[in-house]
C-alpha cells in the first residue's frame, strides 16, 4: 500500500518556519514584558498560537514541544490554568513519544507552572522535582542558567 504524500514548495516551508520563529519571538517579548496591556495579552496569545500553528506545518517534533510549551506558558501566564494544562500536557506527551530528553525539563517545569496556577499544587511540586533532577543533566552553563530561572520562577508562584 503506498501513500501518497504532498511536498510543500521550499519557499513555502521556509515561509512558515521563518514565522514559527518570528511569532515566538515575539510572544517571548510579550511574556517578558511584566506591565502588558490586555491588547499586549492578546496579541501575546495570538502569536504563541500562531507560532504553534506555522510549526505544527513544517516543524519537528522538537519544534511542536516548544510551541506547545509556550502556549501553555502564555496560558499560565494568563491564569488560564486548563488550557495552560492542555498544552503542557501536549508537551509532555510530544516529549515522551518521541523521546526528547532533552526537552523533558522543560515539559516537566511547564507542567509545574500549568498546575501552579490551579489548586493542585501537590502537582505542581512533583513536577518541579522532576524539572529540578532533569537540570542535574544539563552540562552547558547558560542552559544551566536559563533552565534554572525558570524552575525559580515557578517555584516562587507555587509559593504563592
Amino acid at each position: 500500500m503506498s501513500q501518497k504524500r504532498e511536498n510543500k514548495p521550499a519557499n513555502e516551508a521556509e515561509f512558515h518556519k521563518k514565522d514559527a520563529s518570528s511569532c515566538f519571538n515575539k510572544a517571548w517579548d510579550l511574556l517578558d514584558n511584566k506591565s502588558r496591556s490586555q491588547e499586549d495579552d492578546r496579541q501575546m496569545l495570538l502569536h504563541a498560537h500562531t507560532s504553534r500553528y506555522h510549526w505544527g506545518l513544517v516543524g519537528t517534533p522538537s519544534n511542536m514541544a516548544v510551541g506547545d510549551w509556550q502556549v501553555s506558558r502564555v496560558y499560565s501566564d494568563l491564569k488560564q490554568p486548563e488550557l495552560a494544562l492542555l498544552f503542557a500536557k501536549s508537551s509532555l506527551d510530544t516529549c515522551q513519544k518521541n523521546s526528547l530528553t532533552d526537552l523533558l525539563l522543560s515539559a516537566y517545569e511547564g507542567m509545574a507552572r500549568a498546575y501552579a496556577t490551579t489548586i493542585e499544587i501537590g502537582e505542581a511540586r512533583r513536577y518541579l522535582e522532576m524539572a529540578r533532577k532533569q537540570l542535574e543533566l544539563v552540562t552547558d552553563k547558560e542552559d544551566r542558567k536559563i533552565y534554572g530561572q525558570q524552575i525559580d520562577e515557578t517555584e516562587a508562584l507555587i509559593r504563592k
